[in-house]
């Protein structure tokens, strides 16, 4: 009943009676008792307020249209068209039932408890999924079912087993709106079955319409001369790919010349989808649908079929392949003299990867020998990313140093988890492509074309004041929030670069951001201090960057600007790059929890990243996920937050602190819940 007298009171907009919202809402004499208690709590909450003998929506209330993503905790985000605005943030109490990816109309209140504007679910517009997938319970015999999707305080009771009969545990799909039985995926420890939840959960496709298949299997190779005219050619080039050991994809080619007087030549060649995935084609309507490829450990969801994806438009050594080539002429200081723009023809030298690359920039001698001609523009190359990072650096581009996971696997079975790799190699790569993508983004917005762009907004400022008064018991200061630049953030995080508590300031500073989305709005992007920039680098796994090619097509063509409603494909593509990568991490959480659990009665350290009302939340430094340690196992004590970074013990005056470095026992494991319980053993470093 509160959702809909808030519906009611929004489609006014004027003060109602409560004779006529009985009316209205269609309930006769015995449910007036219900609409005066529903108005008496909707009114302690701040959502109405009485004006003179009725009821209206507060000042500056207002019903809006977004997309809805749950977290952890129950609460959710919905995201609005206009990327200027930061996402909305929805209490567990006001989601209504909404879960990943449903169209919603929300009730915004200009400060909720934490002072801050919020929201309340009113309507599901139109619900991206008609499924859910959690685990099969009983109780007395009777079926329940606990969601995997968002939170919930209690087991959901099943209407119907649908004529399947799971054994309690199993991962289970019900119809979102009968609460049936659907599907038995299986005991979440049997092979296969994570993935599969995690395709279901998330609403992934795992395979391709048929005519897109057919329309991939009937694309011709290169064709000379009809392909490549009006091309330039680069097969000259000696051009080079360089990804990961595993990559699948190579859509990125960088070679280099040089100029004389210290200046070079850099050109990233992008593999030329657009050349054949036509705008409103089987291909192109399944490449927008799933917006970017999804990289699953043991499987890859890629946005476009194997036939362009692993073939046509895979820049393989050796082979004539279409391209879109960026030209950038560079100086000793890293800034960029010129830039071109050129559909082209290439023909890689070879498929390279991080590693072999490090090595030779580090002098390698096998290695040196083995690419001998390669190596002059290797060399070449990595002056030249470097002068481009110290040019980015210089203009206030933040730097974060995080480490991702990486799971290594022996005989088919998890062995284990360390550190992913990262070098210099990793940052060449990505030095040349964020030029690419700022040339572009310039080129296009200086002449006008309506386009995807890459944005990211600034912090809020009362995000920015609260991580003011957190860095302040850290003994780091930035000025107040509406001073506050984003080089006084990198001063920060390089002030902690050094620190026991590095990690958990760089985790502070990285939660008072807002996300990079796309927008049809050229707004600039915070964390890299530019005024343009978009994504054009890589059109095989990501929607946008195919946009932006067809784009810079037209512009090159001299063609006339386009009036185009590109909101709703940026808000889709945001969405579904949100979704992936929380698909992505969801799955390799959810192994690493699994192999934890062979690990019971097991110590291990770990970094103090949180406090809350269950205890404290501690990252397992080894393992790259995060535990609790229950506030009862702390010594029994009663403990008090004096900060947002310190806790004291009532009685025994033990400190607690942000950044501390702990020791901690594995006490229990639920990998399907993604549930660490730890006890506490000791700490590592003494509290200052």
């Amino acid at each position: 009943m509160k959702d809909r007298i808030l519906k009611l009171l929004a489609g006014t907009q004027q003060r109602m009676s409560p004779a006529r919202l009985a009316r209205e809402l269609g309930g006769g004499a015995a449910d007036k008792p219900r609409l005066a208690k529903a108005l008496k709590e909707l009114e302690a909450l701040g959502l109405v307020q009485r004006v003179r003998d009725g009821y209206a929506l507060p000042p500056r209330s207002q019903v809006e249209t977004g997309v809805f993503s749950p977290a952890a905790g129950g609460y959710g985000f919905v995201a609005f068209k206009d990327k200027g605005r930061q996402d909305l943030f929805i209490p567990a109490r006001f989601t209504a039932g909404a879960l990943r990816g449903d169209t919603v109309e929300v009730l915004t209140t200009e400060k909720g408890r934490q002072g801050k504007p919020e929201g309340r679910v009113v309507r599901i517009v139109r619900k991206a999924s008609t499924r859910r997938v959690g685990v099969y319970r009983e109780r007395l015999g009777q079926p329940f079912f606990q969601p995997l999707d968002a939170p919930a305080k209690d087991d959901l009771p099943v209407a119907s087993r649908g004529g399947l009969s799971p054994a309690p545990g199993m991962i289970v799909e019900v119809d979102r709106d009968r609460m049936t039985l659907t599907r038995v995926l299986g005991d979440p420890d049997a092979p296969g079955v994570d993935i599969e939840t995690v395709l279901r959960k998330y609403d992934l496709a795992a395979d391709f319409p048929p005519d897109a298949l057919a329309e991939a299997a009937a694309v011709p190779g290169v064709r000379v001369p009809e392909d490549t005219l009006g091309r330039e050619d680069f097969t000259g080039w000696p051009s080079v790919t360089i990804d990961g050991e595993t990559a699948q994809d190579f859509d990125d080619a960088v070679s280099s010349r040089d100029l004389g007087g210290g200046r070079v030549l850099v050109g990233i060649h992008i593999a030329d989808v657009s050349h054949y995935v036509r705008p409103g084609t089987p291909l192109d309507k399944a490449a927008l649908d799933r917006a970017t490829s999804v990289y699953l450990p043991g499987r890859t969801l890629p946005m476009l079929p194997e036939r362009l994806s692993n073939d046509l438009c895979s820049l393989r050594p050796n082979q004539p392949r279409l391209a879109f080539s960026v030209l950038l002429e560079l100086d000793g200081a890293g800034e960029v003299r010129s830039a071109a723009f050129k559909p082209s023809l290439i023909r890689t030298e070879a498929r390279m990867t991080y590693d072999s690359v490090f090595r030779i920039l580090e002098g390698d001698a096998g290695e040196r020998r083995r690419f001998a001609p390669l190596v002059p523009h290797l060399e070449r190359l990595r002056e030249a990313a470097r002068a481009l990072r110290r040019r980015r650096l210089d203009e206030g581009s933040l730097d974060f140093d995080l480490i991702e996971p990486e799971l290594v696997y022996s005989e088919g079975k998890l062995a284990a988890v360390v550190a992913a790799e990262r070098n210099e190699a990793h940052a060449l790569i990505e030095d040349l492509m964020v030029a690419a993508n700022v040339a572009v983004a310039a080129h296009v917005a200086e002449r006008g074309h309506p386009s995807l762009f890459r944005v990211h907004p600034p912090p809020g400022r009362a995000d920015l004041e609260k991580l003011r008064e957190i860095l302040t018991s850290f003994g780091l200061e930035i000025p107040p929030a509406a001073k506050a630049t984003v080089k006084d953030l990198q001063k920060v995080l390089r002030a902690a670069e050094r620190r026991p508590e590095a990690k958990v300031i760089n985790f502070l500073v990285l939660r008072a951001l807002r996300i990079a989305v796309y927008s049809a709005a050229n707004a600039g992007h915070y964390g890299l201090a530019k005024t343009n920039y978009t994504h054009f680098t890589s059109p095989i796994r990501r929607y946008p960057d195919l946009v932006v090619h067809r784009v810079l097509r037209r512009v090159l063509a001299g063609e006339k600007r386009k009036a185009a409603d590109l909101e709703a494909l940026a808000l889709h593509c945001s969405e579904r790059e949100r979704r992936a990568d929380e698909a992505e991490r969801d799955l390799v959480v959810w192994r690493i929890f699994r192999f934890l659990r062979g690990k019971l009665g097991e110590e291990t350290g770990g970094l103090v990243v949180d406090m809350n009302k269950a205890g404290l939340v501690v990252a397992l430094t080894d393992f790259f996920v995060e535990g609790l340690v229950a506030y009862p196992d702390l010594d029994g004590d009663y403990y008090v937050r004096r900060s947002e970074t310190r806790l004291v013990g009532r009685r025994n005056k033990r400190v607690f602190r942000l950044g501390e470095r702990v020791r901690v026992q594995i006490a229990a494991v639920d990998p399907v819940l993604r549930r660490i319980q730890l006890v506490l053993k000791a700490k590592e470093v003494p509290a200052r």
